[in-house]
């Protein structure tokens, strides 16, 4: 942690000084207000990717540069769709050709604006997605990670599309796109394997430790293995959890509301932190995909959200007691923390 605070988040915030400065500049209102809105809004997303940069070594400037580029394309398109009067699929999708494109280097920038009113943003999302291929560009072997990332990337597209078509829509097309990776994951509901995809961790993770000079075939399917479903499915049902009352008061699709009652929904989070806890085992740098694993349980647990919601204080007690004592150890850091700095959000 020390590390973090004094390695890690001043230099994500220098990449998003930089991002802030250049969305400023955005011609067109309504683009640029949301640009600047996902980056204030979300600052901590970028800050919780960042950590990710430790393994990268050396390279862990350019594991940041990446990390806060593509982690800032995935919160401005969020809020474009989340705010969007479109409710167009192929608006979406090509919205979204974005974050595949920035993984894939040789792919050239495009229009991704083509399907929506608002236009000209200046170049600002084809600068995010080149600052992305600049980096991956430059790195041996990253034919070895592109398959995982590709695949990571287009699981995430896939369900940001699906979730923000017309609210009639959402449920079935993202039941027919379970349907096609039911085989695969069987033992999984199809809100949860949405949750699962939702995540970007797993690419942060294999993209520092190809930085780092370390990545070969057998880690790059391990990470892969190790964080998809479990570990991205835990991170985003967490903040789904914490978000109930909200989402319900704004009538905003929700994963969680689709667990059958309470007693089924803590017995599905204390199987996925179980799963993670299994699968990270076989991971180098174990005790730091720990520390991540039962930082995301305790932090997401400390929110000040989690007192509005009923019973929190008992579902939070019991995954805690599932999670280890250094998941007790955040979400008591957290805690103290959200008291010393009032007003201050996960």
């Amino acid at each position: 942690m020390f590390h973090v605070y004094r390695g890690v988040f001043p230099k994500v915030h220098q990449e998003l000084n930089h991002w802030i400065e250049r969305a400023k500049e955005i011609p067109n209102e309504e683009l640029r207000t949301q640009a600047l809105m996902s980056i204030k809004d979300k600052t901590f997303h970028c800050e919780g990717g960042g950590i990710y940069s430790l393994l990268a070594g050396s390279n862990r400037k350019e594991a940041i540069r990446f990390i806060v580029a593509y982690q800032t394309i995935s919160d401005y398109l969020d809020n474009l769709c989340d705010r969007s009067t479109s409710m167009d699929p192929d608006d979406f999708r090509m919205l979204h050709q974005s974050m595949i494109d920035a993984l894939t280097p040789e792919h050239p920038v495009k229009n991704y604006y083509a399907y929506r009113e608002d236009q000209n943003d200046g170049g600002y999302l084809q600068d995010l997605v080149e600052t992305c291929q600049s980096v991956l560009r430059d790195v041996d072997d990253y034919s070895i990670v592109h398959p995982y990332t590709l695949k990571l990337g287009s699981l995430y597209s896939d369900l940001q599309v699906h979730k923000h078509v017309k609210e009639e829509e959402r449920i079935p097309r993202l039941q027919n796109w379970f349907e096609g990776h039911q085989r695969d994951w069987p033992g999984l509901e199809w809100y949860e394997f949405s949750a699962c995809t939702g995540s970007t961790l797993g690419i942060f993770c294999l993209v520092s430790y190809l930085l780092s000079g370390r990545m070969d075939k057998g880690l790059a399917q391990q990470v892969e293995k190790s964080y998809f479903p479990f570990m991205q499915g835990l991170h985003i049902l967490l903040d789904y959890y914490i978000d109930q009352q909200e989402d319900e008061e704004e009538g905003d699709l929700n994963f969680c509301s689709y667990y059958a009652h309470e007693d089924e929904m803590k017995e599905r989070f204390s199987y996925f932190v179980e799963q993670t806890h299994e699968e990270i085992q076989l991971l180098p740098d174990r005790a730091f995909h720990q520390m991540i694993h039962e930082g995301l349980v305790g932090m997401y647990l400390a929110d000040r959200k989690v007192g509005r919601l009923a019973n929190g204080k008992n579902f939070v007690k019991g995954l805690l007691k599932v999670s280890g004592r250094k998941a007790t150890f955040f979400y008591l850091n957290t805690k103290m923390y959200h008291k010393l700095k009032p007003g201050r959000s996960l």
